[in-house]
Parts: C-alpha cells; sequence; structure tokens
C-alpha cells in the first residue's frame, strides 16, 4: 500500500477513534431538511447549519428573517451558528447540558441538553424553564 494512503487510513480511522462516544461531526433533522456539524470551542459544543434542503426562498439565500435582533434579519441561514455552550454533565456519559438552541423559524432560544443514544443518534431538547416543557429531535449522524 502507498505510504501516503496508509497514513491517510491512519488518521481516519484516529479521527473516527477520537469522536466516538462524542457528538462532534456532521448531522442532519429528522425531515431531513438541513444539516449542520457541531463542534467544540473552548470546551464548549456549538453547531452551526451547514445545508439546506431548500436554501433558496422568492430568488435569494434564506435568511434568519425572524431573529429578535433586527441587525441579524438579513443574516443567511446557512452559517447559522443555532447551538450554543453545551457543556458535559458531571458524572453522565453521553450527555451534554446547560446549552441552547436557536430556531430560526420562530425566532426563538431555547434551553436545551444533548443525548448521544449511540454513535449516529443524538437526542435534542429544547425547553423553557423546566425540560418537563418542551420539545425532542432525533438527529442522525451524516457519514463523510
Amino acid at each position: 500500500m502507498n505510504r501516503c494512503v496508509s497514513l491517510v487510513l491512519i488518521w481516519m480511522i484516529a479521527v473516527t477513534v477520537a469522536f466516538a462516544g462524542s457528538p462532534i461531526g456532521f448531522w442532519t433533522t429528522e425531515n431531513k431538511e438541513a444539516n449542520f456539524e457541531i463542534y467544540e470551542k473552548d470546551g464548549k459544543l456549538f453547531g452551526k447549519i451547514i445545508y439546506l434542503k431548500e436554501p433558496n426562498y422568492e430568488g435569494g439565500p434564506k435568511i434568519d428573517y425572524n431573529n429578535p435582533d433586527p441587525s441579524k434579519r438579513n443574516d443567511p441561514i446557512i452559517g447559522l451558528v443555532f447551538l450554543k455552550d453545551f457543556i458535559p454533565a458531571a458524572g453522565t456519559s453521553g450527555l451534554w447540558e446547560k446549552g441552547t438552541v436557536y430556531d430560526p423559524h420562530n425566532g426563538k432560544t431555547y434551553s436545551s441538553f444533548l443525548r448521544l443514544k449511540d454513535d449516529d443518534t443524538i437526542t435534542v431538547r429544547g425547553f423553557i424553564g423546566i425540560s418537563l416543557i418542551g420539545r425532542s429531535q432525533v438527529w442522525t449522524r451524516v457519514k463523510q
């Protein structure tokens, strides 16, 4: 096997092992309308939209027109950081908490937690106040 190919394969295996049991990577929503990347920054997890099934609206890119901040209403949805500040739950593997999820459909931000069900499935729960009053979605890892 070519040495470069071997090094690339070793790197790919290392990255896969490093992120096993982690939500870091690429995901899609239940309805497959959007893909996004979850990444780590300063010890916290964030997520940004990288793909929309229908990226345009009336001839231009979809924008964040429901944002409560008028200065952000012309920002494109693709590239929008909608998951913020998730930290690992103490003593609980596969749970990230104390984050927020922003819904560009209504311009609201919700308290949230993420639970990694397995390496390819996340349950995300957005809520107001207590987690009993909220909504959950199951997201699936996108294979690159």
